[in-house]
C-alpha cells in the first residue's frame, strides 16, 4: 500500500522544528561598549593622546583637590605645612583615590586630569615638572594600575593659598 503524501516527507519536521527554535532564540547581546584610551605615539608617554567615552558611561568629575596638610606646626600659609611639589602630587593623588573610592571607582577608572602646578619659591619660582612627574608615576602606569590618562599641566601664578603648590581636577569614567 503506497504511503499518503504527508507521510512521505515526516522525516522533514524535526528538522524545521530545529530551525524554527533556532530563530526564534534571541540573539546574543552585542558586546557592551568600553573605554578605549588612545595610546600616545611613544610608548613610554605617561599620558595618552586622548579617551574615547561610549554613550551611557557613568562619569564622576571631582572639583580640584589639594594637598594634605604634612607638618601641623608649620604657618598653614606655608609650602612647609604641605611639602614639595612631589610631596603634595602623592598626597593630593591620595585624596583623589579617596573621593573616588566613596563614590565605588577607582584611580584605574581616571581618564583626565587637569594639574594645576605652582612655581616653587624653593626652585626660584620655577615650575617643578619633575617633582609632579614624580609623584604622578607612582598612580599611573604602573604594574599595579596600569592606566593612562589624558591629561593637561599648566603654571598658574597662585592657589587659594600660598602653600599650596598642586591642585589636581580628576574626570573618572566607568561603563555600567
Amino acid at each position: 500500500m503506497p504511503k499518503p503524501k504527508f507521510l512521505r516527507h515526516l522525516w522533514a519536521w524535526p528538522l524545521l522544528a530545529l530551525t524554527l527554535l533556532a530563530l526564534a532564540r534571541p540573539a546574543a547581546a552585542a558586546p557592551a561598549a568600553q573605554i578605549v584610551r588612545h595610546p600616545a605615539p611613544d610608548p613610554a608617554a605617561p599620558i595618552l593622546v586622548g579617551v574615547t567615552l561610549p554613550a551611557g558611561t557613568q562619569t564622576l568629575v571631582l572639583s580640584g583637590q589639594v594637598p594634605p596638610v604634612i607638618d601641623a606646626k608649620a604657618d598653614r600659609a606655608s609650602v612647609a605645612a604641605y611639602g614639595d611639589t612631589a610631596t603634595q602630587t602623592v598626597g593630593v593623588f591620595r585624596k583623589i583615590e579617596a573621593a573616588l573610592k566613596q563614590q565605588g571607582l577607582a584611580l584605574g577608572e581616571v581618564v583626565k586630569l587637569t594639574v594645576y602646578l605652582v612655581g616653587d619659591p624653593a626652585k626660584g619660582g620655577k615650575l617643578d615638572f619633575a617633582g609632579f612627574s614624580q609623584g604622578y608615576a607612582q598612580f599611573f602606569g604602573t604594574a599595579q594600575q596600569p592606566n593612562k590618562v589624558a591629561r593637561t599641566t599648566v603654571q598658574v601664578a597662585a592657589l587659594a593659598n600660598p602653600g599650596f603648590l598642586v591642585e589636581i581636577e580628576a574626570t573618572a569614567a566607568k561603563v555600567p
